[in-house]
């Protein structure tokens, strides 16, 4: 069982968390979250913690950033987008049980305010922006480091938004280079 409350997008979101764990969750009904969601997810932060797992992709980021403004120090667990994708449809409710417990086992908290242990030019000389490859190699850093995909810019606050230390940036560095990418 776990402690936290899960924060999904759906029912089918929920069907696809209880067939990999035991948990809580609260449906956001989709993008329209609305301010009694927020105040049940603030009460589920309260008392149990929140981990968000919304979809990779821009409606799911929009429901993680609205929930992140307004409960502070929720947790984040991240499915890559090819784990959650089947016929061309993106989803929680897509990702296998294992793709929803490996998410689950990296959950990052975030830190809001927090400097970043990366900066700027840490990602230019990583080739994560200003590179050719670099959308490819973000998606690769940020499935590695459990942080999803983004912009350069977002790439850059979630580094530190989620602390992740230049240990972290480094192995994960040095494997997409191992990798080829």
């Amino acid at each position: 069982m776990i402690k936290e409350v899960i924060v999904v997008e759906g029912r089918d979101d929920t069907v696809a968390i209880r067939r990999a764990v035991e948990a809580d969750t609260i449906e956001t009904g989709g993008s329209a979250i609305n301010q009694r969601i927020l105040k049940r997810i603030a009460l589920a932060q309260e008392r149990r913690g929140v981990i968000v797992l919304t979809d990779p992709d821009h409606a799911g980021e929009r429901i993680r950033k609205i929930i992140a403004n307004k409960v502070p120090g929720c947790k984040h667990a991240f499915i890559p987008e090819a784990d959650a994708t089947r016929k061309g449809d993106i989803g929680v409710e897509n990702a296998s049980p294992e793709a929803i417990r490996h998410a689950l086992e990296r959950v990052h908290t975030s830190y809001e305010g927090v400097p970043s242990l990366i900066d700027w030019e840490d990602l230019i000389a990583a080739g994560l922006i200003v590179h050719p490859q670099a959308a490819a190699r973000r998606m690769e850093m940020g499935n590695l480091l459990g942080i999803g995909y983004c912009n350069g810019k977002q790439f850059h606050k979630r580094l530190g938004v989620f602390q992740i230390s230049r240990e972290e940036f480094s192995a994960a560095l040095s494997q997409i280079e191992r990798e080829g990418l």
